[in-house]
């Protein structure tokens, strides 16, 4: 949580869009749907966000970025999160977009 503690608790938004990922998938693996709905786009958010109790999110490796800085309007992330589930392990393997919304980083939705 060192990377990300300011940007969970509020204290400071995430830089670029590569820490706002980051700090997301601490959400995910510290439980903290409120602030993964914060961090979400108003205008693709859902109403509520259900984290799987089973899941638990161990690790995780940036694979590649566009845009997505200091002076950036938008920003993807290619990314593969692992987590261990029951007995077994899984990988999500996604290419996330992220965006500016008043002028702080959230996150838009999956590219497709």
């Amino acid at each position: 949580m060192d990377c990300c503690g300011r940007a969970l608790s509020g204290t400071a938004p995430a830089a670029t869009a590569e820490a706002l990922m980051r700090s997301r998938f601490t959400a995910f693996a510290e439980g903290d749907a409120d602030y993964l709905l914060r961090s979400w786009h108003p205008d693709t958010r859902p109403r509520r966000v259900e984290l799987d109790p089973d899941q638990r999110w161990v690790r995780l490796e940036v694979l590649g970025r566009t845009g997505g800085g200091l002076l950036h309007a938008e920003g993807t992330v290619e990314f593969r999160a692992h987590y261990l589930e029951g007995a077994g392990q899984g990988v999500l393997h996604e290419n996330s977009r992220f965006t500016r919304s008043d002028g702080n980083w959230v996150y838009w939705g999956t590219v497709r």
